[in-house]
């Protein structure tokens, strides 16, 4: 979440109207995340969630992202809901930008996860992806190989910038990748942006999972090596932790077993989101104007993580029972 576009009170109360969720009474910025600008609203029916879409994200995906968080939730799945307008709609406009308004989630996310919440997470990664079957909305993952080396050529040029030797050292990874990328595994709806950040958790038990706009169709086990990057790394040493590894991987089986085919590309598959990540971060990490209300988020933390990846040489490095 993030606040790139600003908004006055006067329009936002214009377009509360459209809604019945009582009088405004405060509302604030949410500076995490890098995608829209989302603020946190209280009326006198409770707190909600107001999202205005950036021009990074196609208002053609709009009623794919708003859909499936609607499919999810009928099936079990604890997300939170675009409210309706009173004609219907699930969508507005504020400040010359789409804009929805979704339920409130209650819980925290953990800046510092342990071995039980990675559990839980392995557990909730695999009824999403139960859940999501049956979606009648596809919508192919833009961000998956096909889409790196685009994004790579906007920030190639200055890499350097970052750190000395990346270009050469990206350059390498995207063309073994691109060659060697697998194809034919199981696929469904992904997530596909998992993050401590969005995932809510009370005490030791999750309560839900938000953020749904990078969400797509693309390989179940891709999903599955998002969150060991972003969940199984040891924030202070950057290094890979198995036990972690261990019981998110335990609990994902547990629900929804890897086939063979997926426990053999995951060290790949981990290779490619952590490049991912990567380039989204170093392309905002060049370009993100100065004075956005957002969080810029390193990019050399998934430098170091691929780095890792390219180490291992079976899905038993990442504590994975074969």
């Amino acid at each position: 979440m993030a606040v790139y576009t600003d908004i006055t009170e006067g329009a936002l109360r214009g377009f509360l109207e459209a809604y019945d969720i009582g009088r405004l009474t405060a509302y604030k910025g949410i500076a995490e995340g890098v995608e829209n600008s989302n603020f946190l609203l209280h009326t006198t029916e409770g707190p909600f969630i107001l999202t205005l879409y950036e021009k990074r994200v196609n208002a053609a995906d709009l009623p794919f992202f708003l859909g499936l968080m609607e499919h999810l939730a009928a099936r079990g799945l604890s997300c939170p809901l675009p409210l309706k307008r009173r004609d219907g709609a699930l969508l507005g406009e504020l400040a010359g930008r789409p804009a929805a308004i979704i339920t409130f989630l209650e819980g925290i996310w953990l800046r510092q996860p342990e071995t039980i919440h990675c559990a839980e997470l392995g557990r909730t990664l695999a009824a999403l992806h139960r859940a999501g079957e049956g979606f009648s909305l596809t919508r192919p993952n833009a961000l998956s190989v096909g889409g790196w080396r685009p994004l790579w050529a906007r920030a190639r040029d200055r890499a350097d910038e970052i750190a000395p030797g990346l270009r050469d050292g990206i350059d390498r990874e995207l063309a073994f990748l691109e060659q060697c990328w697998p194809d034919g595994l199981p696929a469904g709806i992904i997530h596909a942006d998992l993050f401590p950040d969005n995932v809510f958790f009370i005490g030791d038990a999750l309560t839900g999972l938000i953020d749904f706009y990078f969400a797509c169709n693309d390989f179940l086990a891709y999903d599955v090596a998002i969150c060991l990057n972003a969940w199984c790394f040891d924030d202070k040493t950057g290094i890979y932790n198995g036990d972690k590894g261990r019981a998110f991987l335990a609990a994902y089986q547990a629900e929804r077993p890897l086939d063979e085919r997926e426990r053999a590309a995951l060290p790949l598959l981990a290779r490619g989101s952590a490049l991912r990540f990567f380039l989204t971060r170093a392309y905002d990490w060049l370009t993100t104007p100065a004075g956005a209300l957002v969080v810029k988020k390193d990019p050399l933390e998934y430098w170091r993580k691929l780095r890792f990846h390219q180490t291992i040489e079976d899905a038993r490095g990442y504590g994975l029972e074969i």
